[in-house]
């Protein structure tokens, strides 16, 4: 005779532990409370069925029914409270249910062949659980997020490996019986195990590798966009150069001019001709806005490009000689920032155009920019600003990758006609 209580708590606790291991790779669009409604309206939906198929068909059929009445529903509800696409929920799902579903099938079989009695396997089960969720969220979370960033593409192939070995399992453990009884059908459950390790390494290597790619690709953008504002920055620094060698030429020639015109008594005329040579002198000084010369490039480079298309820019700009990421992509989200505020400018009114720019370095590094707008913005579940446009918000998505691999802070605001970008590190 079946335990059936042992039974449908040892489902329900498994099921509970997977669907954190689940939580632990997602990001989710509801709150806290909101989703522990979800878990529990599920999990008292999975201890009635379980009970429910336990009494009548035993332990065969919930081994033959739970993939349809325990783990669809939870890919689905996951699903829906996350915000990762299709092929990339499914791999991610039916991959920590193939490892929840084979750890506990070995546990189950490691307390039988110990004889531990039922608390005690209850007991190991929840450690494994608990040491396989920390070690997901403290070890795998941070990097698989960013490689779905990386990569919103290609996962359609790669969800039919779980859902394959989730199928061949759920086959070969309950027909034409349990594999429990069947120890022929015990060997075939477990040779998987190692089809499975190695078909995974070769996924993982081939998704680091594009991963690798993809960062390589978007170092290669931040050099191309480093040595661009350089150039432009040099090609500055020599028109200034030239016109004050030009000023200083004809300072000489002025100071000639102004010396005869006090030798004749008219000093009202050589003052106003000196303060005229001091005024073209002071046009032709350098700004200089930090001492990172890849940041002083940017700054200079997109304010001058705002200036020349009649934007007023307002800047207060105070970094520490140091800054606590590199400081070449913090370059590219400045200029995909500042790009993205003088585009924004472009549709209003000459007098309405303005751009303020903060940056400061006490007590941490904080960028604000902030510019009107014409359009309403729309923004993502995440609070980022979305584009309907073709070609658009690749600049918002290189501060969102920025942010996340930095841990940094990122808030955009759109109201009362200013739209408002603050990033803190």
């Amino acid at each position: 005779m079946i335990d059936t209580p042992f039974l449908t708590f040892r489902t329900l606790l498994i099921t509970v532990m997977t669907v954190e291991m689940m939580a632990s790779m997602t990001e989710f669009r509801f709150g806290r409370r909101r989703l522990l409604g979800i878990i529990a309206a599920y999990s008292l939906w999975v201890a009635c069925s379980s009970l429910m198929i336990l009494k009548i068909g035993g332990e065969l059929l919930l081994l033959r029914l739970f993939f349809f009445t325990i783990s669809i529903p939870a890919i689905v509800l996951i699903y829906w409270a996350a915000n990762d696409r299709p092929s990339q929920a499914v791999f991610n799902y039916t991959t920590q249910i193939l490892l929840s579903t084979l750890s506990a099938s070995m546990i189950r079989m490691f307390s039988e062949a110990l004889g531990l009695s039922p608390p005690a396997h209850i007991l190991l089960l929840g450690s494994f659980y608990g040491a396989v969720i920390y070690l997901e969220w403290r070890f795998l979370r941070r990097p698989f997020r960013m490689l779905i960033k990386a990569m919103p593409t290609r996962w359609d192939v790669l969800t039919l490996i779980p859902c394959a070995f989730c199928a061949y399992l759920i086959f070969v453990s309950s027909w034409p019986g349990s594999y429990l009884e069947d120890p022929a059908q015990r060997i075939y459950v477990y040779a998987a195990l190692f089809p499975m390790v190695v078909v995974y390494i070769a996924v993982f290597k081939s998704l680091y590798g594009q991963y690798l790619t993809q960062l390589e690709k978007h170092r290669v953008t931040l050099l191309a966009m480093q040595i661009s504002a350089l150039k432009e920055k040099m090609d500055r620094v020599r028109e200034v150069e030239d016109a004050i060698r030009i000023q200083r030429h004809d300072l000489r020639h002025c100071l000639q001019t102004a010396g005869e015109l006090v030798a004749r008594g008219d000093r009202e005329s050589a003052e106003r001709l000196l303060n005229a040579a001091m005024e073209r002198l002071d046009s032709c000084k350098t700004a200089h806005w930090c001492h990172s010369p890849v940041l002083d490039a940017v700054f200079s480079s997109y304010f001058d490009q705002a200036e020349r298309q009649g934007v007023r820019v307002e800047a207060d700009i105070s970094l520490p000689d140091t800054l606590p990421v590199d400081e070449g992509e913090f370059a590219i989200v400045l200029a995909n920032a500042l790009e993205n505020a003088i585009h924004a400018n472009a549709e209003l009114p000459a007098r309405q155009r303005s751009i303020f720019c903060r940056a400061i370095g006490y007590p941490n590094v904080m960028l604000e920019i902030v510019n009107p707008f014409l359009r309403p913005v729309q923004f993502d579940e995440t609070g980022f600003p979305v584009s309907e446009k073709e070609g658009h918000g690749v600049g918002t998505q290189s501060i969102r990758f920025f942010c996340e691999k930095n841990g940094a802070v990122c808030r955009y605001e759109a109201r009362d006609g200013t739209f408002s970008l603050r990033i803190i590190l």
